[in-house]
């Protein structure tokens, strides 16, 4: 009697657990099915319940503790277990636990390609949605091909390797739209316009069908459609119609935190260093935690990169270089961060510290674009020896003629010419034995030539050019250089060479004698083209006849100075200014020396008399309250008056300062 009333109990326990998972109650479900599961812990269908509604309410980390206390039970259960480490972020735990099933059924099968498509393995990912889509016919399969067109634009935009195209449907926006980012990935820009914009037409259509949909519920789904369009917009230097499309998405203040993280880091790109109040702003919801497994990876490297930027437009160097070193971190295999931390470096006019912070970076993680920028800081300070270094560090990229001829040059800048030819001749010796055909090869040969003709080595110079005429024969320009480099040593070789020269008329086809002869005009200022017809010079009439241009007049000699006397010692300090000289006393010199300007037309005996130092009974002393005659009334006076003359009208003015005198 018992045991059937605990039957019917259970019963009915069962009953409600199947009303409230009907209903959607899974709350109840919850509550009953703890009951029933505590009432009878060997119960796997009270368990599995137990589980299911602890994942329907979002109670993961409850789903999975339930779990591990039960793991003879959970082992039935792996597709949860594995969905909620998924749900959790964990990851690399549910690739563990769908890895170690031995026959996974379609559910782990389409878990474990989007774990994989989390962890960045696209390529495994869309191998194991073909398989779905091969042997799987369900509800399913137009949610299931939309993923796989995901994975398809992922590889396409973030792998090295491109993608052909697997011709998916796309008869839905979300198709639709994951074909535009495959025309993204692949820089067709303007296809991915296109496809864009036919998504989004497709996506009003389908949501103005619903009459619960709002606008405003449609503006958030057409959310993306429109970033990814501007950003394509962007990348064709539209930047005006981006930034428009960029703002109304802003406005719009989308929930979805990874729309609205790269949104935000694409409108500081196009701020750059101009309104950086705004791109602080933006930068903060393009970095928030929340996004770890939001986001790609290169994603959030580049939104790094960017707050790195920002610190420095900000002036932000102890920032600015913190976050690179963090990142460098993260991402051993970048040049990015370290470049940004040595530019930080040298604006904070710290160069020694840039320079140490590349070789650390080199040391580790050796680089092309890291070991030229270290080159170039040496050459910034002035060490060539340790900017040569460098290059010569670069391994095989050491022998690409731009370096050779930096190297070159900059060794004949030290006068080391011996340590220039080292480096043409080991070139060429390297691109001898690996790309011997090859135009750089050939380009080295004849840049050597050169170099050896100059620094005054034909022999060696003569070989290099004759291993060019092997290999072009006909090659007329290589042949005048080979006769060139033999007269320099051997004349009777460059004689010789020189029967090889094809004749001379058929060297002169292709020249223009008019434009040879207007072009003296160029060359020279001593000549100049003047028709026959204004000064015939020719026998010929109406030809053009060069003729010199005519000498300047002869400038005729300029009268010597006054007083000059041609047999007088000159004034070895004539050519020093006057304050300079060492007889200069000073500005009225003469004056010191007695020389008196009279007035105009007085004797030197009227001189005399005009000195009040020197009374005479003529003239009384001043100051004697006599008064002075009138002039011409004493008759017998020894000496006429001086003539009275008012003074000239511009020596009453003040000189200027600084005027001759």
């Amino acid at each position: 009697m018992a045991q059937q009333q605990q039957t019917a109990a259970v019963t009915a326990l069962y009953v409600d657990l199947q009303r409230a998972i009907n209903n959607g109650d899974h709350e109840k479900a919850l509550k009953v099915s703890s009951k029933l599961f505590g009432d009878n812990p060997a119960d796997d269908r009270a368990f599995h319940c137990k589980i299911v509604s602890f994942i329907q309410l979002g109670k993961f980390d409850d789903a999975l503790l339930t779990m591990k206390k039960n793991q003879e039970l959970a082992t039935a259960l792996p597709f949860e277990k594995a969905y909620c480490e998924y749900r959790l972020n964990r990851t690399a735990e549910a690739l563990r636990t769908l890895r170690n099933l031995e026959n996974p059924d379609t559910r782990c099968q389409e878990l474990l390609a989007q774990v994989l498509y989390r962890l960045e393995e696209h390529r495994e990912s869309l191998s194991v949605y073909r398989s779905l889509m091969k042997n799987t016919q369900d509800d399913y399969e137009e949610e299931r091909e939309t993923n796989m067109s995901a994975v398809q634009a992922a590889i396409q935009t973030f792998s090295e390797e491109p993608e052909e195209d697997l011709g998916l449907r796309e008869d839905t926006y979300e198709l639709r739209y994951n074909a535009a980012c495959f025309k993204l990935g692949a820089k067709q820009y303007e296809a991915a316009i296109e496809k864009l914009d036919q998504a989004e037409k497709l996506c009003r259509e389908q949501y103005e069908d619903d009459p619960d949909t709002t606008e405003e519920d449609i503006d958030a789904e057409l959310g993306i459609i429109r970033v990814q369009k501007a950003y394509a917009l962007q990348c064709l230097g539209r930047i005006k119609e981006a930034t428009e499309l960029y703002n109304q998405v802003a406005k719009q203040k989308p929930d979805d935190i990874a729309l609205n993280a790269v949104l935000s880091n694409n409108i500081i790109t196009l701020n750059k260093d101009q309104n950086v109040f705004d791109s602080k702003k933006k930068i903060k919801a393009a970095t928030i935690q929340r996004l770890q497994q939001k986001l790609s990876s290169l994603q959030r490297r580049a939104i790094s990169m960017n707050q790195c930027l920002l610190y420095m437009y900000t002036n932000q160097g102890e920032l600015c270089r913190k976050t690179a070193q963090s990142l460098q971190k993260i991402h051993p295999d970048m040049d990015e961060p370290t470049l940004i931390e040595c530019a930080q470096h040298c604006r904070d006019k710290q160069v020694a510290k840039a320079i140490d912070a590349l070789q650390r970076q080199i040391d580790i993680c050796p680089s092309l674009r890291l070991q030229l920028m270290l080159a170039q800081l040496h050459l910034q300070q002035g060490h060539v020896a340790e900017a040569c270094k460098a290059l010569r560090n670069l391994g095989d990229s050491a022998n690409r003629p731009g370096v050779v001829s930096a190297l070159a040059s900059l060794y004949v800048s030290m006068d080391e010419p011996d340590m220039a030819s080292d480096v043409l001749l080991s070139a060429i010796d390297w691109h001898k034995q690996r790309q011997p055909e090859s135009e750089e090869h050939l380009t080295l040969i004849r840049a050597n030539a050169n170099f050896q003709l100059k620094m005054g080595s034909p022999e060696v110079a003569t070989r290099m050019l004759e291993e060019l005429i092997k290999r072009n024969p006909g090659d007329v320009k290589t042949l005048a250089h080979l006769i060139s480099a033999y007269s320099k040593f051997d004349p009777q070789k460059a004689q010789q060479a020189s029967k090889s020269l094809p004749p001379l008329e058929n060297l002169a086809q292709d020249v223009d004698i008019e434009s040879l002869e207007a072009s003296i005009n160029l060359l020279s200022q001593k000549y100049k083209k003047v028709a026959a017809s204004q000064k015939p010079l020719s026998p010929k009439s109406g030809e053009d006849v060069i003729v010199a241009k005519k000498k300047n007049k002869k400038k005729k000699n300029r009268k010597p100075p006054k007083n000059f006397d041609p047999k007088a010692t000159p004034d070895p300090e004539r050519w020093l200014p006057m304050r300079e000289r060492s007889y200069y006393r000073g500005k009225r010199h003469k004056r010191r020396e007695g020389v008196g300007k009279g007035t105009q037309g007085a004797t030197a005996g009227a001189s005399q008399d005009l000195d009040a130092s020197n009374p005479t009974p003529s003239s009384p002393r001043v100051g004697s309250g006599a008064a002075s005659p009138a002039i011409g009334s004493a008759p017998g006076s020894a000496a006429t008056a001086p003539r009275q003359q008012k003074p000239m009208a511009g020596k009453s003015k003040k000189k200027k300062k600084g005027g001759k005198w």
